[in-house]
């Protein structure tokens, strides 16, 4: 069996991204084997910023590296005693949000919510692709926390950490059961997501839409199949959001489309592309969001950088550095979203000319919120009983 290294975490502390960075490409043994992680976008899976010791594999002579198993999908279940989060960031539309799982299948490589799998003990790596958790127990919850005396109506945004609809959805099922019971209390949802089996769910979408309480996004970050691929190795193609986001808009269901994230020099260059196929394709909304890069996401893209666009490692993080006050990542409200600087206003611009050459709003679509029914209620005030 192969025996674990175990090497100093210093330099994975929160707030030291850059040195974390230069010891994961410099640390030997810390990218996988391709044939370990094929179809993944991470090449890395070090252990999490809360662990005092990092563990790297190597080959002592008793077992090849080459003959240790691939990284598989495995699900465990999750049993947490809420299911909406709250929220009081001013940078996004919304205060509070549901999770069907922790972890994500699609494997975006910018995906700004790998370090919350830190949390688990495990890697914001390849365990955030591979080593999922499944909340069975959250339709029956929510219904719990809607039938709450004093509960008040405001859009719950679902996807807006890890997506609703990867790829285990379609075995567990946990967010058609979510929707069927928002859209029995006729409960406002906003549903951001990369995966075209949000069609699946298109009976309950319409039926909610004709009432005004349903807004979908669709997030496209490239035409590029190829760069869709290797940056989002398990998502739907470009070509079927596009497609997903015409079934949805011509079922009379509203649909925003999404660039997030913008990457200078690598996708910013599709801003209008982008936008003008969302349009064609039925998009009544736009929005766009600059790359984020907390915490162990700069070390896990810098890698992928490195591995799949060597030429333009230098540029393109430069440019993010211009747009973040020198550093990888600038979390600062007001900034973490659209960056600053010269760059990040000349996107702004780009994208603002093209959403009103286009005619695509910016989150105008307000959702109804009066017509909420407690779900154990069947619609009678008892509150005076």
């Amino acid at each position: 069996m192969n025996e674990l290294s175990l090497v100093s975490q210093a330099a994975f502390q929160p707030g030291n991204t850059a040195d974390i960075a230069d010891a994961v490409m410099g640390a030997s043994g810390l990218r996988i084997e391709i044939d370990r992680r094929r179809g993944r976008a991470a090449g890395m899976n070090p252990s999490g910023r809360f662990e005092k010791l990092e563990r790297v594999a190597f080959d002592d002579g008793w077992q090849m590296l080459e003959e240790m198993p691939p990284f598989k999908t495995e699900v465990q279940v999750e049993k947490p005693r809420t299911v909406i989060t709250r929220n009081e960031s001013p940078d996004i539309p919304f205060d509070r949000s549901i999770n069907p799982y922790r972890g994500c299948e699609h494997g975006c490589i910018y995906c700004f919510a790998r370090p919350t799998h830190s949390y688990m003990g495990l890697s914001a790596g390849l365990d955030f692709e591979a080593k999922l958790f499944a909340k069975p127990d959250a339709p029956r919850l929510l219904e719990r926390e809607l039938s709450k005396p004093g509960y008040k109506v405001k859009p719950i945004a679902i996807g807006t950490n890890t997506d609703p609809y990867q790829p285990i959805e379609r075995e567990w099922r946990i967010m058609r059961q979510i929707l069927e019971i928002l859209d029995k209390a006729n409960h406002p949802v906003v549903i951001v997501t990369k995966s075209a089996l949000i069609l699946r769910d298109i009976d309950i979408l319409k039926s909610m839409a004709e009432r005004g309480l349903v807004k979908v996004g669709i997030s496209v970050t490239t035409l590029d199949r190829k760069l869709a691929r290797t940056m989002e190795p398990r998502a739907s193609t470009p070509a079927k959001r596009l497609e997903a986001i015409k079934t949805l808009s011509d079922a009379g269901i509203p649909v925003a489309i999404m660039m997030a994230p913008v990457i200078p020099a690598l996708n910013d260059h599709e801003i209008e592309r982008i936008l003008d196929s969302g349009k064609a394709a039925g998009a009544s909304e736009a929005s766009y969001v600059l790359l984020r890069l907390p915490l162990e996401v700069s070390p896990l893209f810098r890698d992928w950088l490195l591995q799949h666009y060597p030429d333009r490692y230098r540029h393109v993080m430069s440019l993010v550095r211009s747009m973040r006050d020198g550093k990888d990542y600038d979390a600062e409200f007001g900034k973490r979203m659209k960056g600053a600087g010269p760059y990040a206003w000349q996107i702004g611009r780009r994208f603002e000319m093209a959403t009103k050459r286009l005619g695509l709003m910016r989150r105008s679509l307000h959702l109804r919120e009066d017509l909420f029914l407690s779900p154990n209620s069947d619609g009678v005030q008892l509150s005076l009983l």
